[in-house]
């Protein structure tokens, strides 16, 4: 069995303050025994306004939230997933949202861009939000090989989409981490039982940081970090404001459900 973390945060306009908290908590799961540590969408930055993350992207391969990543997974002797951060994207005024992975020697093992982009307005509600006005969308999935299992990638708005998950199992996918900044409202209505719903229909891990708690742009974001075994079981969650939350990630377990309860074997229709 291998302990692994989430990290919740309520992230503001300031990098090197974000950077700071990031490594604060990250310092507290490494001592509390995690291997594996998820930061959640949007640590680095939490702008004014949505294209505050354009002035502070960075090129692929250099820049210091980067460089942060790599000392801190280094330093610590952790896996460290970072959320997303915002890279360089074809257009000016964009930027691709980032997930990248990183070693316990600090070598970069991935990048995912985010697929799907929140454009939505909630309903019942004033909130109304257009991430592609900001955010040019990734186009690739993204299945690593790691000592804890075969880690796929998302984040956020990817988890309503059920049909992104499946071809990931078809990879060997052993656990899903699912960075994001669930609004309050949205997060109330759906976040647990999407979280649960992608776990036991995967019968994999997942992995959820969020952001959570009241942001200096005025945003709320809902919080309940979590993570869930394969049975749909939350092992941990932690509610609002900074924080992290564990769980054994147990490959034997995962493997003695699978097999008690084969639904994945089961299946009459595949998605490529």
């Amino acid at each position: 069995m291998t302990i692994c973390a989430a990290i919740q945060m309520a992230s503001g306009p300031q990098v090197n303050a974000n950077l700071l908290e990031a490594e604060k908590l990250i310092a507290e799961a490494a001592k509390d025994g995690a291997k594996l540590v998820a930061l959640p969408e949007n640590f680095a930055i939490m702008g004014m306004n949505e294209y505050d993350k354009v002035h502070v992207r960075e090129i692929d391969g250099a820049g210091p939230i980067q460089d942060f990543l790599a000392a801190v997974a280094k330093k610590y002797g952790v896996w460290v997933i970072g959320g997303t951060m915002p890279m360089t994207a074809e257009a000016d005024n964009k930027v691709r949202a980032a997930c990248l992975v990183y070693d316990e020697q600090g070598k970069r093992v991935a990048r995912y861009d985010k697929m799907h982009l929140f454009d939505v307005s909630v309903p019942d509600s004033a909130e109304e939000y257009r991430e592609s006005d900001s955010v040019e969308a990734g186009d690739e999935l993204c299945v690593i090989d790691s000592p804890f299992g075969r880690i796929g990638l998302a984040v956020c708005y990817d988890l309503r989409f059920p049909e992104f998950f499946r071809p990931m199992t078809r990879q060997g996918l052993d656990l899903i981490v699912i960075p994001s900044a669930f609004t309050a409202k949205t997060g109330a209505a759906h976040w647990e039982v999407l979280l649960r719903a992608r776990a036991i229909e995967n019968l994999c891990y997942v992995i959820a940081p969020n952001q959570g708690g009241f942001h200096v742009n005025g945003r709320q974001t809902y919080g309940h970090s979590m993570i869930v075994d394969p049975w749909g079981v939350v092992l941990d969650c932690y509610k609002t404001g900074p924080g992290v939350v564990y769980a054994d990630i147990d490959k034997d377990r995962l493997q003695k459900t699978r097999a008690a309860f084969p639904a994945l074997e089961h299946r009459r229709f595949f998605c490529e």
